[in-house]
């Protein structure tokens, strides 16, 4: 995209507000910042003037952030987003870039990498602050080699497996699966072995991360 750029900042605190405003309107790319301190206010102002990109947080009173990125891909699936929040755990970084967003970045990052996302978002490209960028690669990578571990289990380890990460005790999971308690033991050493962890804990983690705990073992 050529030209100037409208922005809508949405941040419940006005001061936060007001120190980005500031900073971007010292930039002459911005032509018209509009300012929401909700999700449902930026909502309606973003219907009213169809800016070319949102940014917002997450923390906010009302639905929220994951609310209002929902709803604004809803009125406009082409609408750009950039998340600036405190939160640098990847956690957030991913459900937000799944929800829609097209960027991302903290409030602790320096002033120089609002105006860099902003930018290249407003622009079609996408922007993730480089030291999340590292770390959600490696997730991904990780997710994909524990992904491609447990496709290797049979699908009675996967059974057992779930079981066991779900809280299941050895003896609690053979009676579910009508199975032996040796047989089950000896199905716990070999998805341990496959999986490359040595104790539960380390294998309810692996569970979590790959989405696995609290299947409806019923």
């Amino acid at each position: 995209m050529s030209g100037k750029i409208s922005v809508l900042l949405v941040d419940d605190h006005a001061v936060v507000r007001a120190g980005y405003k500031t900073y971007l309107a010292l930039s002459n790319r911005i032509e018209q910042i509009y300012e929401a301190d909700r999700g449902e206010t930026a909502c309606q102002l973003y219907t009213q003037h169809l800016p070319d990109l949102v940014v917002m947080d997450l923390s906010m009173p009302g639905i929220g952030g994951f609310e209002t990125i929902r709803r604004l891909l809803v009125r406009d699936p082409s609408c750009k987003i950039l998340v600036f929040s405190i939160h640098n755990e990847l956690v957030y970084v991913t459900r937000a870039l799944k929800a829609g967003a097209k960027g991302y970045i903290t409030k602790s990052s320096v002033p120089e990498t609002l105006m860099t996302a902003v930018c290249k978002i407003s622009q079609g490209g996408t922007y993730v602050e480089p030291e999340l960028a590292q770390q959600l690669a490696v997730s991904l990578a990780m997710d994909q080699d524990e992904s491609e571990k447990i496709k290797q289990l049979s699908p009675r380890e996967f059974d057992v497996f779930c079981l066991l990460a779900n809280g299941y005790t050895v003896r609690k999971a053979a009676e579910k699966l009508c199975l032996s308690y040796k047989t089950v033991c000896n199905h716990g050493t070999a998805i341990k072995e496959k999986l490359g962890v040595e104790t539960l804990t380390e294998l309810t983690l692996l569970a979590s991360r790959q989405g696995l705990i609290n299947v409806n073992q019923e």
